[in-house]
């Protein structure tokens, strides 16, 4: 194997290398983005949960239904 062909296939790994890492990096951003959103979400439920509540724990979804 010459020097020629030794660089090239180098350059090739280089470049697909360089892909990958790309590809790589849209994909945390795409997923830190759903994190985001998953994390404000949450934020809204807990909110939502902490103002319908009552105070003492007992709530209509706590009692049991009237067939048992």
């Amino acid at each position: 194997m010459d020097q020629d062909e030794r660089i090239t296939n180098l350059e090739v790994k280089l470049s697909f290398s360089e892909d990958l890492v790309e590809e790589l990096n849209q994909t945390v951003y795409k997923q830190q983005q759903q994190i985001d959103v998953l994390i404000k979400e949450v934020k809204a439920l807990k909110l939502q949960m902490a103002n319908n509540s009552p105070g003492d724990g007992n709530s209509v979804r706590d009692e049991r239904p009237p067939h048992y």
